[in-house]
């Protein structure tokens, strides 16, 4: 198994992403909220943005997966091999892409995008961010280096579940041959340690770790009910 792949392994992935139009949007805010989530026990980081990622890189020791998002529907998360390059040259370790079957902007199929980042960045590894079984199948068959469950319940193929997609988890836990990050709605510890019993190699926690607004907006919703 790959060094970078074993230090990962067991351990809690922390996701410091904000989203355009909120105050954390801003690389220096960004790597100061992955330093604190390192400080906490992360074992890794993803984050998207080159700005970002470029910083982070300069502080941070622990791995980073790296993305970028252009645009917020179909295939958004890393669309394009040169996408994927262009996360590659922050230093980032593993590059995160879509790893649907659907169409992608450039062309390309996923199986090509693997080949040609191996060929421009042979040391980055890559992990296909997954919707469903079938997802995870061609991912692991066009050569990606780790299997996330990132896109359960937002690539049109499956219901968006309350929390974690369990039965998909199991799925793909079962036709995997190489690592399975568990990541998607993951909001808290004991779902953590669940798909870890269910035989994640890592769990990848974003919303309920780095996201105030959201934090804010669940404990707001849970005092304005009471009072209802």
């Amino acid at each position: 198994m790959h060094p970078m792949l074993e230090r990962l392994r067991g351990g809690l992935i922390v996701s410091c992403q904000a989203y355009p139009g909120e105050p954390m949007l801003d690389p220096r805010t960004m790597t100061q909220v992955a330093q604190a989530a390192v400080a906490g026990g992360a074992v890794g980081i993803r984050a998207k943005g080159l700005d970002d990622l470029r910083t982070m890189r300069t502080v941070l020791d622990v791995p980073i997966i790296g993305l970028v998002k252009v645009g917020d529907e179909g295939v958004y998360i890393t669309p394009t091999l040169a996408d994927a390059l262009a996360v590659a040259r922050t230093g980032a370790e593993i590059v995160a892409l879509d790893g649907t079957r659907r169409p992608r902007p450039d062309g390309r199929t996923l199986a090509d995008t693997v080949a040609g980042i191996r060929a421009a960045a042979p040391d980055v590894l890559v992990m296909a961010d997954c919707g469903s079984v079938a997802d995870a199948e061609a991912a692991q068959e066009a050569g990606c280096d780790v299997l996330g469950t990132t896109l359960a319940g937002y690539s049109g193929e499956r219901p968006k579940t309350q929390g974690p997609d369990w039965d998909l988890i199991d799925a793909v836990v079962a036709i995997a041959d190489r690592p399975v990050f568990v990541e998607g709605r993951v909001h808290r510890p004991e779902q953590a340690a669940e798909a870890m019993r269910r035989g994640a190699w890592a769990v990848v926690v974003g919303t309920a770790i780095t996201h105030p607004t959201t934090l804010t907006r669940w404990f707001d919703d849970a005092v304005r009910g009471h009072h209802g």
